[in-house]
Parts: C-alpha cells; sequence; structure tokens
C-alpha cells in the first residue's frame, strides 16, 4: 500500500498547482480554435506530451516493455486509447459551443461517474458522505442551469448540443480511468500515458491537418504549446502531490478547477475584452457553481469523514 511521505504542505501546493492549470486550460483551447479544428488541436497535445514523454524515459531506460503485457493488458491498452482520444475530441467539440467555465463545471461530472463504476467493477464502497456529496451536486447544478433549464429540457440547440456532448467525453473519460487504474499493476503513470498519448496520436494522424498551425496568430501559437506542455505539467504536478498528500484530499482540492475557470475568465474579459468574452451567468449561476465544487469535494472527502466520525464515536471516554 502507498503511503504518502506526510508534506502535506509541499502536496496542497501541487494539487493548487495543477487546478490553476487545468483551470485556464479551457480558455487557452477556446483561443486556438477560433483557428484550428478539434481533432487537430487533440493530435498535437497528444503528440507533444507523449514525444517528451518518449524521450524521457529513454533517457532513463525506463521505456515500457510491451512483451509485459497479457492479452488482457493489451485489449485495456485498447480501451485507454480510445476513451482518452474520444474525451479530448469530444470535450473541444463541447468547448467550441459553451464558454469556458461552464464546459469545465460539466466535466465536475467525472470523478462522480468514475465513482460508481468502481462501485460495480471494483466493488468499492459508496459511502453515506459521497451520496450526500453526489445529492449537492446535483443541486448545485439546478441551481447553474436556472436561466437555461427550459432549453436544456426541451430543445437540442447549440447550448444544449454542447452540454450533452461534455457529458459524452466525460462518460467516455470513465472507460479510460478504469482502463488506467489496470494497467498502473503493470507498468507506472508515465509509461502509461507515453503508450496511451502516442496510441492516439498515431489513430488521429489520417484525419488531422498539421498545417493549420501555421495560420495561428504568434499569440495563438504560442497558447497552443501551452496547451501541448500543460497536459504534461499537470498531469506530473497531480501524480507529485499523490505522493505526498491523501488521495481524497487532492480530489477535493482540484473539485476547485471549475471556481478557477471562473476568475480566470472574469480576470481575462477585463484585460483582454477582444479575446475573451465574460460568462454569462446570473448570481444564482455562480452560487450554483460554488455548490456543486462543495457536492464534488464531498464525493472525494466521503469516505475518509464517515471513517473519522466512527473512529471518534468508538474512541474510548476517559473520565477527566
Amino acid at each position: 500500500m502507498h503511503i504518502t511521505s506526510g508534506r502535506w504542505g509541499y502536496g496542497l501546493f501541487l494539487a493548487l498547482l495543477t487546478a490553476l492549470l487545468w483551470g485556464i486550460l479551457p480558455i487557452k483551447l477556446k483561443q486556438v480554435l477560433q483557428v484550428m479544428d478539434p481533432l487537430t488541436v487533440t493530435w498535437y497535445r497528444l503528440l507533444v506530451s507523449g514525444g517528451l514523454l518518449c524521450a524521457w524515459l529513454s533517457a532513463r531506460r525506463r521505456l515500457p516493455s510491451l512483451g509485459k503485457l497479457s492479452r488482457k493488458g493489451r485489449g485495456l491498452v485498447v480501451v485507454a486509447v480510445f476513451g482518452l482520444m474520444g474525451n479530448y475530441v469530444l470535450y473541444l467539440i463541447g468547448l467550441k459551443l459553451l464558454s469556458p467555465g461552464t464546459a469545465q463545471l460539466v466535466v465536475q461530472l467525472g470523478p462522480v461517474l468514475l465513482l460508481v463504476a468502481s462501485v460495480f467493477v471494483f466493488r468499492e464502497r459508496f459511502s453515506l458522505g459521497q451520496g450526500m456529496g453526489l445529492l449537492i451536486l446535483l443541486a448545485g447544478f439546478g441551481l447553474f442551469f436556472n436561466q437555461r433549464l427550459d432549453e436544456l429540457l426541451t430543445s437540442l440547440g447549440t447550448y444544449t448540443t454542447g452540454v450533452l456532448t461534455i457529458v459524452l467525453a466525460t462518460s467516455i473519460w470513465v472507460f479510460y480511468a478504469l482502463s488506467q487504474k489496470q494497467l498502473l499493476t503493470t507498468w507506472n503513470s508515465q509509461q502509461v500515458m507515453m503508450v496511451i498519448y502516442l496510441s492516439c496520436a498515431a489513430l488521429l494522424t489520417p484525419w488531422v491537418h498539421p498545417l493549420e498551425a501555421l495560420q495561428l496568430s504568434p499569440v495563438q501559437g504560442w497558447l497552443l504549446l501551452a496547451c501541448c506542455l500543460n497536459t504534461l505539467v499537470a498531469y506530473g504536478a497531480f501524480a507529485e502531490a499523490l505522493a505526498h498528500w491523501e488521495a481524497s484530499r487532492v480530489s477535493a482540492t482540484l473539485a476547485l478547477t471549475p471556481l478557477v475557470t471562473f476568475v480566470a475568465v472574469a480576470v481575462a474579459a477585463l484585460l483582454w475584452p477582444a479575446y475573451v468574452q465574460a460568462e454569462d451567468i446570473n448570481a444564482l449561476g455562480y452560487i450554483g457553481a460554488v455548490v456543486v465544487v462543495l457536492g464534488s469535494a464531498l464525493v472525494a472527502l466521503g469516505p475518509s469523514l464517515v471513517a473519522g466520525w466512527r473512529a471518534r464515536r468508538l474512541a474510548p471516554h476517559h473520565p477527566r
């Protein structure tokens, strides 16, 4: 069993860094998508991240051995590759139709769907605290979409299509996450990600248009590079955070990601109004976003909170 280093302050810093990087990512992607199509942007991100990981592992002589994989393991690689590729592409398609904040908030369904799937696949327990967190999260979504509930439930316009596309992207991500979890019994996280990234890039190659990058403005070109590096750096910070802090607390911290996006959009719209548009959300919608974050954090912290409550309840009481 993995034991954390106990450097919770460093772990908190790395988790906050991950939330920051993931929070500003959709803002950068939104600018790049004005010129490039989602498949090509995804191809660049995967190729650069996978290539850098390959160079790093090669220099350390730790490239993954395909011979170690069983027939089941190869099947898991296929599921993980199509899961991540589908997630990346569908997320960008949805992002073209939605604001960065809305897209990032809908993504919060991912950990909840993974939790539910883990109950059935890995027989993990679903605690009372997690159930309460799920109800709070759903209530938060109701508040967030208060202005567009009628549109979401009665029509299939641009907004509804964008939300449904992000939900589908998040659902497909669950298959990737479950497969990756199993692959970690054979390879380490860097080896798994290298194989998945490069395999996804290879599959996308026939349908991409790399020369679209030449049509980017200098600012958009730098943003594309930042998007490529974001995945690698953010994932590295996330993995390192888990080495120093409990996974539940890291996950709860990452629930702040949508709020980072909303703040970043507000600041960017103030500083660069010609490039970034402010979120079109009322006060109740912002309250809903906070409620969604609280619910997501409670889903992550549910087991540890229940365990702590039971430990205090069962602890012997000594008379003073």
